[in-house]
């Protein structure tokens, strides 16, 4: 199957603890890149977001958005770490002592660091639910990837065989235009009055036949339309190759272009050109 490297795809998740929206977007890209916006308590995962991309993706700009809303009516209960109190307290006292019984305020004991402490939701859980969103979203990615890479496919076989249209169109009129070129410069000779011996104008006349001669190239246009059509058909991470394939057809529609003395060949290649500049459009955004 082939895959674009254009898709979106979101998926949200809810829970007791409150909400998260997974979002995931790609552009063409000649490697693969990931980019990732993730709330500070879920930069952990990130080395697993990003394997999990390597594992499923080729190519592509990825850019992976996580926003995270605590549910508000989830209160945390406060718990003291009375031993720590216990020990501040036996030194604080110790210090009121020698500085003439200067007054201990308790909240100073509280706010130091681990003596209060808020029971928070089980973060391992809630990042269980996490991933568990994030690997839906990313299946309805590669999903979107995939409808995308089907539309793609459909547009390239429909000017593949356009391609194979123009070629035969070639094909078929080369026999008139040969016979008329012969026709044209034999009528030419005969205008001068140029006597000319029939063996020398045969001589002449294969030489113009072969430089005219385009079945060499009619016969790759068929090649590489067979070989695209393969490669579209066997899938996967094949946009390279296809890039190349164009490269190959523009080969072809030039020398093409180079040997017409006729304004219907001459037509026929500028249309192979668009033909294969469309295609070449649609490969770019190909995995």
């Amino acid at each position: 199957m082939i895959h674009s490297m254009t898709a979106f795809a979101r998926h949200e998740i809810k829970g007791e603890w409150g909400n998260a929206v997974w979002e995931i977007r790609s552009v063409n890209q000649r490697f693969l890149e990931t980019y990732f916006r993730l709330p500070e308590q879920f930069r952990s995962i990130e080395p697993l977001l990003r394997e999990r991309f390597r594992k499923q993706l080729n190519r592509g700009k990825v850019e992976c958005n996580l926003r995270f809303n605590a549910n508000p009516g989830e209160k945390s209960n406060l718990s003291m770490n009375t031993a720590l109190a216990e020990n501040l307290l036996k030194h604080a006292n110790w210090i009121n002592e020698q500085t003439l019984n200067s007054q201990i305020n308790p909240l100073e004991i509280m706010r130091w660091p681990g003596v209060m402490e808020a029971e928070e939701a089980d973060i391992n859980a809630i990042q269980a639910e996490i991933m568990t969103g994030f690997e839906q979203a990313l299946q309805d990615f590669i999903a979107a990837r995939a409808d995308e890479g089907a539309n793609m496919k459909a547009l390239i076989e429909q000017r593949l065989d356009a391609i194979v249209t123009q070629a035969e169109l070639v094909k078929s009129q080369m026999p008139e235009i040969i016979q008329w070129q012969r026709k044209r410069i034999t009528d030419k000779f005969a205008d001068a009055k140029v006597e000319l011996e029939s063996t020398r104008v045969e001589q002449e006349l294969v030489l113009l036949a072969q430089k005219m001669d385009v079945d060499e190239e009619i016969d790759r246009l068929y090649s590489h339309v067979k070989e695209t059509r393969s490669i579209l058909k066997k899938g996967g991470a094949q946009g390279r190759r296809l890039d190349f394939m164009m490269q190959e057809f523009n080969r072809e529609a030039n020398t093409l272009g180079s040997k017409s003395i006729n304004a219907d060949i001459t037509n026929a290649a500028v249309e192979l050109k668009v033909l294969i500049e469309q295609m070449r459009e649609q490969i770019q955004n190909i995995e």
